[in-house]
């Protein structure tokens, strides 16, 4: 049979804090030390009461490029080194002890490098005492009418406070001081006041607070523990003394109590009625305390102390005499003084060995202790919700509920202005910048216990007038009635009885005396129980009166406190119906903000679709216009190309027809000649040799556009541009070379560069580049390449080029035409042009193979380019 598991009861979960609930940011002070003689150099000045401001020292200077940076810091209160404990203590822990015995938590810390005053400013010195002997002085001065008898209140194993009576109370107080007496033994004199610490609580200005519970009876219970390598320990701890083999302390554990409080389990909790007695039970702790001399300072905490001050409170019963007897209706509340250990950099301290693995705990817990506070403050400003690394560390453990709202958190910074420690100083001055702005719950106030308030001086005026009444008829005046005092004075008041021995019979006088007194002590009687009944219908009277009087006032505070009551019904029921209201408002917020969020979503697609499509339209018009920008391009092109084309043919179809007409004519001319003329009369003809050596060398001028195919020009003369009334820029290279010809290239109006300008560009429409090379036959070639010119989008220009015109020099051939007669049989020159017109034959060769496109007569060869052929 398999053995059932045994599950695990559920945790029980804290309770959550209403999401309404006040905060208050965590209050941070600071205190400047002051400079002491052997440092020369201030590197933190006070500005005003809220503001310090940090310099670097002068050896930094360089390292920053001569740079002199300040930097500022505002706190709750700055105090300087001029101002008093007194001062630091009414404006920081005053409220604290206040709100103390108003039944709410409170702690307050102190940190700062190592030696820059935190010891001194929670211990104090011998005149000076600091915060926490001033604390102890004020609590003690406020509820010391109103002290409980000792343990009247007792502490259990629970964090928890447990009500005496007073016949267990008066036991306790018995035990505990015999076993006092047995286990100690201590004279009288070394009882007295140590001197080290009597200057500390001897405080002149006597603080209190104003409107205490004079209903209600106060215990004082203070604990000292030391938290040492993150290790806590008990400094009150009485452990037995074993001179053979000691035993170190034992470190005590953090535990929960049934409120989600942290407690230390084991803790010695000593209940104390002066502050004499609980600065004594402090000192004895202090002596206990780790410190060593490091090289910074001579008597450097070693670790983080923490004295805490518990409250414990009950209201009086009905009567105003004892103890309401009700566990539910004691508040306690604690105070806890923290003097954490400064932390320090092993390269300044030379720490080593135990030293030096206390400085590494010291810098770990105040690590993590930074960790937290920036966490939380990550969570309340982002709204994140990170977990808190709470347990890293025992001390941000221990003080857990202090930051979920369980009480006030005050810190006072501590800072040593001299240079060595600026660096320091600045990693503490932004730590207590971050926490200025973590914010913490406000703490509830405690509840009404519900009886009439003046219990305690009602039952002292009754008191006071029953001891006055029994003065008056001789009774005791202390107020104490001792019944047998009453029954002497009562048997003293009636006469004497007279002997009752009868020695004779005939004894008449005896018992006629006895019957006398005896009647005398009857009427006094009679008369002692008339004036008892008088008194008694007087004192009732009284009582009648007093209760009268007592009612009216019951029937007052009855009557106010119904007033208040209602006062709070009508703001409890206020409260209610803005609880409802905001959660209506809260639930229309919510429906809003879902609204809000669609309508963004729907908003941020449509923003989308339109800035798509905008971006596609952009997209389109601009590939709209390139297209017709090249649409544009490309029929202007053809249409220049088209209108050159036509041109071109035209003039090829008329000089053709030209030609033949003038070959037709010429032939005709020559074959009348031929036919007419006789051998004597003809006509002496110039030779085409000498013709062609008077002639000058005639340059070519050929025009070839691009991309049409060259075509060899008819005329020899210079063709005028069509552009001659626009704008040129005339690109002439710096190593052209000048021409001799007749004909040269000229352009009105042109700006003439020799290197590509964007601004002669800017200023025309057409741009002509001037080029030089030498030709195949060893002639210079010039080409002129024209181009239109463009005007980009991004506001540049660009060319295009359209056709190129090139000049060509050429020497006329030295020869002309063999003949078909021997060269040996040549005439002299004059008579060889005769005998070229006499040849029939010749004459009619030349005529007849003379080309198209010569004007200067037949013997001319018009020496072209010819007509390029598609392939």
């Amino acid at each position: 049979m398999m053995k059932q598991t045994r599950t695990k009861p559920p945790r029980r979960h804290a309770p959550k804090k209403p999401s309404n609930q006040q905060k208050d940011p965590v209050g941070v002070y600071c205190r400047v030390r002051p400079l002491s003689p052997s440092d020369q150099e201030c590197c933190i000045e006070v500005i005003n009461e809220t503001t310090v401001q940090l310099h670097q020292p002068d050896g930094c200077k360089v390292n920053r490029n001569g740079e002199y940076k300040e930097t500022q810091y505002s706190f709750k209160k700055v105090f300087g080194t001029l101002q008093t404990q007194k001062d630091l203590f009414d404006f920081v822990a005053k409220p604290l002890v206040e709100d103390l015995i108003r039944g709410k938590n409170g702690l307050l810390f102190t940190y700062g490098v190592t030696g820059s005053g935190k010891t001194y400013t929670m211990t104090g010195s011998p005149g000076q005492g600091g915060l926490l002997p001033r604390c102890l002085s004020m609590i003690f001065n406020s509820i010391s009418r109103f002290q409980a008898k000792k343990y009247t209140f007792k502490t259990d194993d629970k964090n928890g406070i447990e009500i005496q009576n007073e016949v267990d109370a008066l036991l306790e107080r018995q035990r505990r001081e015999a076993q006092t007496q047995v286990a100690t033994r201590t004279p009288m004199r070394q009882r007295m006041v140590e001197p080290e610490f009597a200057d500390m609580i001897n405080i002149e200005d006597n603080c209190n607070v104003e409107e205490v519970d004079e209903d209600s009876v106060y215990s004082v219970f203070v604990s000292y523990i030391e938290i040492y390598n993150n290790y806590m320990y008990d400094l009150l701890e009485e452990a037995a003394i074993d001179p053979i083999r000691p035993k170190p302390p034992q470190s005590k554990i953090l535990r929960e109590d049934q409120h989600h409080n942290m407690y230390v389990a084991g803790c010695t909790e000593v209940e104390v009625k002066t502050t004499e007695e609980a600065f004594d039970v402090f000192w004895k702790g202090q002596k206990r305390r780790r410190i060593a001399n490091t090289t910074l300072n001579r008597e450097s905490s070693r670790s983080h102390s923490v004295f805490m001050i518990k409250l414990a409170q009950a209201p009086l019963d009905a009567d105003g005499d004892n103890v309401l007897q009700e566990k539910e209706q004691v508040t306690v509340s604690q105070l806890s003084l923290v003097d954490l250990a400064g932390s320090e950099r092993t390269n300044r301290t030379k720490a080593e060995g135990n030293r030096l693995r206390e400085a590494g705990n010291i810098n770990q817990s105040l690590m993590t202790l930074r960790t937290c506070i920036e966490i939380l403050r990550e969570n309340q400003m982002c709204g994140t919700n990170k977990m808190v690394p709470y347990r890293d560390s025992k001390l941000t453990h221990m003080f857990k509920n202090y930051f979920d709202g369980e009480g006030k958190v005050r810190m006072i910074v501590c800072v040593n202005p001299k240079a060595d420690d600026h660096e320091e100083s600045l990693q503490v001055m932004r730590f207590a910048e971050m926490t200025q702005e973590v914010e913490i719950a406000r703490p509830v106030d405690k509840p009404i216990c519900g009886l009439t308030p003046g219990r305690r001086y009602r039952n002292q005026a009754f008191k006071d007038e029953l001891s006055r009444r029994l003065e008056d008829r001789g009774g005791p005046v202390n107020g104490e009635v001792d019944e047998q005092a009453v029954i002497e004075m009562l048997i003293q008041s009636f006469p004497p009885i007279p002997s009752c021995e009868l020695l004779d019979v005939n004894d008449d006088m005896t018992l006629p005396q006895i019957i006398e007194a005896l009647e005398k002590r009857r009427r006094i009687r009679q008369m002692m129980a008339e004036e008892f009944n008088k008194s008694v219908v007087s004192f009732r009277g009284m009582l009648h009166e007093l209760n009268g009087v007592v009612n009216a006032k019951d029937n007052l505070a009855q009557g106010r406190m119904s007033e208040k009551e209602r006062a709070i019904m009508s703001q409890k029921s206020e409260i209610e119906r803005l609880e409802k209201k905001v959660k209506t408002l809260e639930y229309k917020i919510d429906i809003l903000e879902k609204t809000t969020t669609i309508y963004e979503e729907e908003k941020r697609t449509l923003q989308n679709d339109l800035e798509s499509q905008s971006q596609k339209l952009h997209r389109q018009l601009s590939d709209k216009r390139r297209l017709e920008s090249r649409i544009n391009g490309m029929v202007a092109e053809n249409a220049v190309k088209w209108e050159k084309e036509c041109e071109r043919r035209v003039a090829a179809k008329q000089i053709e027809m030209q030609n033949k007409l003038w070959v037709k004519d010429e032939k005709l001319k020559q074959l009348k000649a031929i036919v007419t003329e006789s051998k004597g009369d003809r006509p002496e003809r110039p030779s085409r040799e000498r013709d062609r050596e008077r002639e000058p060398k005639v340059p070519t001028r050929s025009i070839s556009p691009s991309p049409a195919p060259t075509v060899p020009p008819v005329h020899t003369r210079h063709r005028r541009s069509r552009s001659a009334g626009e704008r040129w820029v005339d690109h002439k290279p710096s190593g052209s070379l000048e021409t001799d010809t007749v004909m040269q290239p000229h352009v009105p109006n042109a700006i003439k560069v020799s290197v590509a300008s964007e601004k002669a560009l800017a200023k025309c429409d057409k741009y002509m580049l001037t080029h030089q090379q030498l030709a195949s036959d060893g002639e210079m070639e010039t080409k002129l390449i024209k181009g239109d010119v463009f005007r980009t989008r991004g506001g540049g220009q660009s060319v295009q080029f359209t056709d190129i015109e090139t000049l060509r020099q050429e020497s006329p051939p030295g020869n002309g035409r063999k003949r078909r007669s021997s060269e040996t049989n040549r005439p002299p020159l004059a008579e060889s042009t005769e005998s070229e017109w006499t040849d029939v034959e010749t004459r009619c060769s030349v005529a007849m193979e003379m080309r198209a496109g010569s004007n200067l007569g037949p013997g001319y060869q018009h020496h072209a380019l010819p007509k390029r052929r598609k392939p």
